[in-house]
């Protein structure tokens, strides 16, 4: 059976994770002189119970090491597989592509002779973005794909995962660049919450909303625009702090969308939350090509 990896920022749950024999090389954070493994060493829960008491300073985040990657791939190859397919967040927001590549290299350094296919997607996407790429892959492979038709798959389409996400707190995009200051501040006074999507492989503010119940609005009405109905057959909603946000955003694609896939609703990991902060609310599906 085919292999399918990624690393921690897909941020599956963990049941998707095991029905689907899925293995993540984890991020790193740095917090006070400390060095915590995303989803090994630190939850998502403690790291926004940490952001709601107040962090005396900001969280960083390093890219998995190579021999994170070349560990799963190892182990994938003395458990019988031949083919392994590794989905990565977006080089434009991290170097989680390039170490996954240079385990590969490794790979093949040690074992030169070896059959084994490894390809590497650079998915172009954020958080549940590659998530969603897992899951189709891993659907895919159930139906029977081969590893080249999954490898195409993705290198095909994985632009056309649509993302948005909005936030509460608009700190944690002002310190990571998003936002300037004072758009921030303004942001705050009129309770306007910028709305993100990907384009080029980075994060871009691409609509701005008043309150939380137009921001929910805006991806209804967004998704009934762009939707490619015969690829959507589900969609991702991610949450940070508040699942009630997300919960009501999936009753209204039901009512309102008239979707009919699976939704799933899962947190947001530590190391994307890191960056998106509290309040964050996304979603994920497959957009129509331009």
């Amino acid at each position: 059976m085919i292999k399918i990896m990624s690393d921690s920022t897909c941020d599956l749950s963990q049941d998707i994770l095991d029905k689907y024999q899925v293995d993540l090389a984890p991020l790193v954070i740095n917090f006070q002189d400390k060095t915590y493994r995303d989803r090994i060493d630190i939850t998502p829960d403690e790291l926004y119970q940490m952001m709601k008491e107040g962090m005396p300073q900001h969280l960083t985040t390093a890219m998995p090491s190579p021999m994170e990657f070349l560990n799963i791939m190892n182990q994938a190859v003395t458990e019988g597989h031949q083919e392994i397919l590794c989905i990565c967040m977006s080089s434009g927001t991290s170097g989680s592509y390039q170490s996954a590549e240079i385990a590969k290299g490794y790979f093949f350094e040690e074992h030169p002779d070896s059959p084994v296919k490894i390809h590497v997607v650079d998915s172009k996407c954020m958080s549940h973005g590659s998530g969603w790429l897992v899951i189709k892959s891993a659907r895919m492979r159930e139906q029977g794909a081969t590893f080249q038709e999954l490898v195409d798959f993705n290198e095909t389409y994985k632009t056309n995962v649509k993302h948005y996400l909005s936030v509460d707190d608009l700190d944690n995009l002002i310190r990571s660049g998003r936002l300037s200051n004072a758009g921030g501040f303004v942001g705050k006074l009129l309770n306007i919450k910028p709305i993100m999507t990907m384009k080029q492989g980075k994060g871009a503010v691409v609509a701005k909303e008043r309150g939380r119940k137009k921001v929910l609005s805006y991806y209804v009405n967004d998704f009934l625009k762009r939707n490619n109905q015969e690829m959507t057959d589900f969609i991702l909603i991610g949450y940070t702090s508040n699942k009630g946000v997300a919960e009501d955003l999936k009753e209204k694609m039901i009512a309102e969308a008239s979707f009919q896939g699976d939704i799933y609703i899962m947190q947001m990991g530590v190391a994307v939350g890191t960056h998106v902060g509290l309040g964050g609310i996304s979603m994920f599906y497959m957009e129509k090509s331009k």
